[in-house]
């Protein structure tokens, strides 16, 4: 790749501040140091996306709170287990009853609208806040709100859910653990 100098020049002089703003939100040194890693290759591989005339900066700052947002909310669902007792713990429903209830889970996401579920997909299951969700579909936060309430609404009528307890196992499979508890 054959960066222009001068917007390599404008790269590396935001470095320093782009590192200062990682630490500032991992609070841990390497941790901010591979972000602006990151930050700078996925600038590098979209520089193309690049308007010139915009402020070099903001586009990178941006990329860097997205990816450290991006990664806080995937780690915020981790566990940490390092002895394993939350593991042990642990028991595995049989796969057949997974697959079965995916298949219909997909069956009825398709049945959705495409602007429902869209907004369902990227709020859902992709982890964009309601805001980001808006921005990437070219529309208003308020209706981003609105797609996903009728598409989760409208899931749970295509599933038969009527409450909580309609989620996961079946009551058989459900007593047969209760009983592994004892």
């Amino acid at each position: 790749m054959n960066l222009d100098p001068t917007l390599r020049d404008t790269v590396l002089a935001t470095v320093p501040s782009l590192r200062a703003f990682a630490i500032s939100l991992s609070g841990n040194v390497d941790r901010a140091d591979d972000l602006v890693q990151e930050t700078l290759l996925r600038a590098l591989a979209n520089i193309d996306s690049f308007q010139p005339g915009t402020n070099m900066s903001a586009w990178l700052f941006t990329i860097l709170r997205n990816l450290f947002r991006s990664e806080y909310r995937k780690r915020r669902r981790e566990v940490e287990d390092a002895e394993g007792h939350y593991a042990e713990t642990l028991k595995s429903l049989p796969e057949q009853t997974s697959r079965v209830e995916f298949r219909e889970f997909h069956t009825a996401l398709v049945k959705l609208p495409t602007d429902q579920r869209e907004a369902l997909i990227l709020v859902g299951a992709s982890g964009f806040s309601y805001e980001e969700a808006a921005e990437i579909c070219g529309c208003a936060v308020g209706t981003i709100k609105s797609r996903v309430n009728r598409a989760r609404t409208r899931l749970a009528q295509l599933l038969s859910i009527d409450n909580a307890n309609d989620f996961g196992p079946d009551l058989t499979t459900r007593t047969v653990l209760a009983g592994n508890d004892r």
